[in-house]
This record gives C-alpha cells, structure tokens and sequence, in this order.
C-alpha cells in the first residue's frame, strides 16, 4: 500500500537522528568528566588551604590557574581543533589532563603549592579543549530552537559529575586525613591517579568511536562571513561573554567556599569531611535544576527562565547573607538549582543567529569562563577582610547583572539572526 511506503528522505533523517542521539551520549561522558574533576576544587582548596596554612586569597589561586587556563586556552583550542578535527581534538584534551592529574604526584612529594598551581593548569587545559569543542558540537545536534534545552541536559550530566565529585573527594582526601594527626598534601596523590587513568582509558575509547562530522559554517563560507563583521560588532554576544564570566565566576566563588562556610560555629559547625559531602548537595541540585530546565527551556522562552532563576538566587543569597545556622546553609545549597540553567541559556542566547561567526563566537565564550578564576579571589579578599558570610555580596553582584541580561535577550531578540538554519551544519 502507498501509505506504508517509507521515502528515502524519511530513513536518511531517521539514520541522521539514531548518529546524532549516539554521539550526545558519547559527548555527555565529556560533560560528566570535566564536571567531575571541577568540582574536586571545591574540596582541594580547603585542604591545601590547611596543608599549606593559607588564607582565602591564597588558597583561591587554586581556582585561578584553573580557570585562568581557559582565557589563555581557548584560542588555541579552537586552533588546534580546526586542524585535527574533534575527534582528535577531544582525545588530545582527554590526555592533556591526565598529564595534569599525575603532577598532583610530585607536588605532593615535594610539598611545594606552586607545582599543585601548575598541574591544574595543565589539567584545565585539557578542560578548556573538551569544552570548546563539547558545547557548539552538542547545540548543532538538531534543531537551533532546542539547543538550549540540550545544552541544559547536557548541563544535567555535567552535573551529575559535580554532585558525584565532591563525594569521590571527600572519602578519598579528607578520609585519609581523619586518620592520620598530621594534614598533609599527600592524600590528594591517589585520587588524581585515578583520575588519570580513567581519562586515558576514555581516550583510547574515543579514538574507536565514528562521530558525526562537523563543519562550522565559518569554515565554508568565509565571504559570509566578512559580509557580516567581527564578533566585536555583536552585542548579544559580547553581553552574553560578560553574563558568562559573571556567572561562571559566581558559581565557582560560592562552590570554593561552602566547606569553610560550612564549618564555622555561627553557620553549621560541621567537620571538614561532612561539610564536604555537603557540597554534593549543591551540585545535586544544580543537576536536578538542569534536567528541570532541559524541559522548561522547551515550553518557556529561556530568557525568561534565566531572568526568574536570577531572581531567585539573589534572594537565597540575601537569606543565607542575614541568617545563621543550618537555615544559611540550606539557603545557599539551594542557590544551586537556581544557578542549574544559567551557563547553557547564556551561552545558548548569546551565540543563536551567529551564523559563520558561530566558531569564533563560542571560542569568545569560552574565554569567558576566566571569571571562575578572577570571581573567587575577589571574594577571597573580601573574606579575608570580613567574613566569609559577608563575601557572598560578591556573587550577589554578579546575579544583578544576569537578571538585566535575561531582560534585554526578552526585548531586543536573540542576536542578529543570519538565516533560519542551524548555526552550525551536523552531517554525516
């Protein structure tokens, strides 16, 4: 019967869709990783903060080279990827951070804070590889209208990787230091050689892997390209970079804090290593809000979700700033889910309608990111000159700026829109 017959086109786009949905799973992996080993931040600063006897500021550096990669990274990630491909890009970058999680060996023999400060360098420079490529590649995975929805889903996995980081960390560094009188670096030994070994198993995984080809349009038409300008001259994009180094920025800083926010007497009193396992919580809810947001986004203009989710956090932040207690630490956990949806929208929002300026505009944004490294040590200043409670009028700031950027994406639209198709081609 003519009505059973399926057309070619037909089982081509349901060939197409079968490679895009493997290639999201195998790209989520890279989401969960980097969200993995981010969040082991959160416990390594309080740790060598103790080892090393630090203060705030100091112990923020940690957060300043790992972020500080991404500004110095990013262009050159996305040269690299231009000439190798992703595939070789993402396999580089996964190695790139094994070679980074073994110096965390030698550091802690020698017991020198410098060389722990290089070696997440390097770590995030990997990061910074797997992010430039991960995040365009995910939102040209169908269509431009749902890219939001699954940059959040992805966001979601990312943060599965968060929640589960500090956990991994807590057992593995504050565990050993609950039985043994003296804290030293070395209990961080174990963990990153896991870690690098996980990611060097990962890589020969990819390697196997046949992903869909990607092709920016910058690359294909550079006359289009010309006709339209700089990324300077794109002011949805050049306010959404600034939304993305605040909100970056903001996330961390609160993140960075939590187990010393956590300990003191006036807030919860908890040890080190359930005030660690408590930051899971924060992250927890992050994932939970992304997987939220992965089906609002769809349903709700996103700028509008990001304006609501802006508002809400500056009130936890007001709550948790004037409270004591565990209601201060509930409050600021909850922050989390609220931050959930706000880096993909962002990111999303600022580079929709780029057209052939897509490749160079996510690279832009990407660089952006440094705010995860600029953030905590402003906040780090403030602690140190205060109190730690005190300090988080410094993410609050960050969030008024968000909430008057999800504003102007509702009223003057979503970027100067070039055509109607995908920013970025996905073929076979």
């Amino acid at each position: 019967m003519a009505g059973n017959i399926v057309s070619p086109s037909t089982i081509y786009q349901a060939e197409s869709d079968k490679n895009y949905h493997f290639a999201f799973g195998a790209m989520t992996t890279l989401f969960f990783i980097w969200g993995f080993i981010t969040a082991l931040n959160d416990i390594l600063i309080p740790h060598l903060k103790a080892a090393f006897d630090l203060n705030y500021l100091q112990a923020m550096l940690v957060q300043f080279c790992f972020f500080g990669a991404y500004f110095i990274m990013s262009p050159l990630a996305g040269k690299l990827i231009s000439k190798i491909g992703y595939l070789k890009g993402i396999i580089t970058g996964l190695l790139t951070i094994a070679a980074g999680c073994c110096l965390f060996y030698p550091a802690a023999e020698i017991g020198v804070y410098w060389v722990f400060l290089a070696g997440l360098f390097v770590l995030a420079s990997g990061i910074t590889i797997l992010q430039v490529s991960a995040n365009p590649y995910v939102a040209s995975l169908g269509a431009e209208k749902t890219a939001a929805s699954r940059l959040n889903l992805a966001q979601a996995i990312n943060s599965l990787g968060h929640t589960l980081g500090p956990i991994f960390g807590t057992a593995l560094i504050f565990g050993a230091v609950a039985h043994s009188d003296v804290i030293d670096a070395k209990s961080v030994q174990l963990p990153y050689l896991l870690l690098a070994g996980a990611t060097i198993i990962i890589a020969l995984a990819f390697k196997f892997l046949h992903l869909p080809t990607i092709d920016s349009i910058a690359e294909v038409s550079d006359k289009t390209a010309n006709d339209l300008g700089s990324i300077w001259q794109q002011k949805p994009l050049l306010l959404g970079a600034l939304g993305i180094f605040l909100y970056v920025g903001a996330e961390v800083s609160i993140g960075s804090f939590l187990v010393n926010y956590f300990t003191q007497n006036d807030i919860a009193g908890l040890t080190e290593m359930r005030a660690g396992e408590m930051v899971s919580y924060y992250w927890g809810a992050a994932m939970i809000g992304r997987f939220a947001g992965a089906y609002l986004t769809r349903i709700i203009k996103p700028s509008y979700v990001l304006a609501t989710n802006a508002i809400f956090v500056m009130i936890l932040l007001a709550m948790t700033m004037s409270s004591s207690g565990h209601f201060a630490m509930w409050t600021i956990i909850a922050v989390g889910f609220f931050n959930s949806i706000m880096f993909p929208t962002i990111f999303t929002l600022a580079i929709r309608g780029l057209g052939p300026l897509t490749s160079k505009g996510s690279g832009l944004l990407c660089q952006a990111i440094v705010g995860g490294a600029i953030i905590p040590l402003i906040q780090g200043y403030v602690a140190d000159i205060s109190s730690v409670q005190a300090s988080f009028i410094v993410p609050a700031c960050a969030y008024v700026y968000i909430f008057g950027y999800a504003l102007y994406t509702a009223k003057n639209g979503l970027g100067k829109v070039v055509n109607n198709n995908t920013a970025i081609k996905a073929k076979l």
